[in-house]
């Protein structure tokens, strides 16, 4: 993908929430670094297709997002997906993906076992592949153990390059949460963060979202991250526990 001076919209579903931090670089790779290099070779063209595979919170959608986010600042034009959520128009958003520089879908696993999803999705891919568009997925589980019931459809999910995005220990969230947080220009100190973690649920979505909040506080009211402001802002949301 060649570089441009401006960046293109992301094609997104109305009502779904974006992370415009999203990034390759903001991805704390850990023991994932197979997964995220497959990631940059299909952003680098030199791979067609990718399929991730591992459970909640082990950062799918914030790879895709991420896959998504670089291509618009290169101006390639790019759709992300999330299949588990009310896409509105039904399976006609998948119509004219194939003439995207990238489609990134994700949650596959929720359209298992629905005939008309499977169907679209299937010629969909055939589109895609036919027309060369870089393609991007992720599910809970490898494309066998996800419930399809289309025999073709299996089949074009197995043949790209799959990649297992393991889950992280505590120390690793830990180290992803201070590291997301120097991207936002924050010092947020290990025993703020391990405050954070003994008190609110330790998945990478829900600690990045109570970030964002954070940080929001902290400008409004130019504090830093100890443990008693965090304890303030958290009982002000009703999350304090």
């Amino acid at each position: 993908m060649g570089p441009s001076s401006s960046s293109l919209p992301i094609q997104l579903p109305l009502g779904i929430r974006w992370d415009d931090s999203a990034s390759v670089e903001s991805f704390l790779a850990g023991d994932n670094r197979q997964a995220v290099a497959a990631v940059e070779r299909l952003l680098a063209g030199d791979e067609v297709s990718v399929y991730l595979r591992g459970g909640p919170g082990t950062g799918k959608s914030h790879l895709l997002q991420a896959a998504a986010r670089a291509c618009s600042q290169q101006g390639v034009p790019a759709a992300y997906l999330p299949l588990g959520a009310d896409l509105g128009g039904g399976t006609d958003v998948l119509d004219g993906m194939e003439q995207l520089g990238l489609v990134a879908l994700d949650d596959i696993q929720a359209v298992a076992g629905d005939s008309a999803w499977e169907v679209a999705l299937f010629h969909a891919f055939n589109r895609m592949r036919d027309a060369g568009t870089p393609l991007l997925l992720a599910a809970v589980d490898r494309p066998e153990a996800i419930g399809l019931q289309l025999p073709d459809l299996l089949s074009r999910l197995q043949w790209g390059l799959m990649e297992r995005l393991h889950p992280m220990d505590d120390d690793q969230r830990l180290a992803a949460l201070r590291h997301r947080a120097e991207l936002r220009g924050l010092d947020l100190p290990p025993e703020a963060g391990q405050y954070l973690m003994r008190r609110q649920p330790r998945d990478l979505r829900s600690l990045f979202g109570l970030l964002e909040t954070l940080d929001r506080a902290a400008l409004a009211e130019q504090r830093r991250l100890t443990v008693p402001f965090i304890r303030k802002v958290l009982e002000a949301e009703g999350q304090a526990l």
